[in-house]
């Protein structure tokens, strides 16, 4: 079971140097990764279902996890998750393949089609279409990515005739997908390396994986991308018990919330450590 450390952009983790100490100490722990979380701007008032107050602070999640690459060597840097359908692929495409370059290939993408329409709204972003918007977008950034000569013609997005480099460090970049639908479930299937679940108990990240293996059966997994990976932030606190459980429904890593406190991660790290302990 290995272990991650999410939100380090947002809350108490806002501040330059609380970014820099939760990266290095996850680091330290032998976690493998720090996730950070987006919302580009929050509904003001706050309104179900946004997770946040429209006060509360989170960092941009690449620009944090620069940051977190220059104050660590090794630990992994992953988006928990990116908003794909309010960012423009070419550039969101230019700005993680930099990433993977300056941070020696350490990141992670992980997208999601997202759920809060005021958001949407405000970058002119199309809500009624996220889910088709999102898989247009991920194989304009693979090709951006990956071939020799770039060229992509969808409905949302077209290009031809251009070129970015320096080409990300990994090949391929590993992509994890959020979200807890059924279009989510086929699109990690058919386009990740992973599958990333928020805020769960053991029962809804066993639920998940079956729904994974239900769309297993319905769309068809690219050779050579080997095992879906799942990642989950179980919701409470970790126990030895609890980890279990999330082992027995099939999590590969616990990403761990920090509480909104001043010695919030070093005790998240220490619960984390003593919880997978055992296993």
């Amino acid at each position: 079971m290995r272990l991650g450390l999410v939100h380090v952009n947002m809350g108490p983790l806002s501040r330059p140097d609380a970014v820099t100490q939760a990266a290095r100490a996850a680091e330290a722990a032998g976690f493998d990764s720090v996730w950070a979380g987006e919302h580009l701007v929050l509904p003001d008032p706050q309104a179900p279902p946004s997770p946040m107050a429209p006060q509360d602070p989170a960092l941009d999640s690449l620009l944090a996890l620069t940051w977190a690459a220059a104050h660590t060597t090794t630990i992994r840097l992953a988006t928990g998750i990116v908003i794909l359908p309010q960012r423009n692929p070419v550039v969101l495409a230019k700005q993680v393949a930099t990433l993977d370059v300056l941070s020696g290939g350490r990141v992670m993408l992980g997208v999601g089609a997202g759920y809060l329409e005021p958001e949407f709204r405000a970058v002119g972003a199309n809500f009624a279409e996220r889910g088709a918007v999102t898989d247009e977008y991920l194989d304009a950034m693979r090709a951006l990515w990956y071939d020799e000569h770039p060229s992509y013609q969808g409905r949302f997005a077209a290009f031809s005739g251009v070129d970015a480099y320096p080409r990300p460090v990994q090949q391929p970049i590993p992509l994890i997908v959020g979200g807890h639908s059924a279009p989510a479930y086929r699109r990690a299937v058919a386009r990740g390396q992973g599958w990333y679940g928020y805020w769960l108990t053991p029962e809804q990240a066993a639920a998940s994986v079956a729904g994974l293996a239900a769309a297993a059966r319905q769309v068809s997994r690219p050779g050579g991308s080997g095992p879906l990976e799942i990642s989950v932030t179980p919701r409470g606190r970790l126990t030895p018990a609890l980890a279990a459980e999330f082992a027995e429904a099939g999590v590969d890593r616990l990403v761990l919330l920090a509480p909104p406190a001043a010695d919030g991660v070093a005790r998240t790290i220490e619960t984390g450590l003593a919880a997978i302990a055992g296993l």
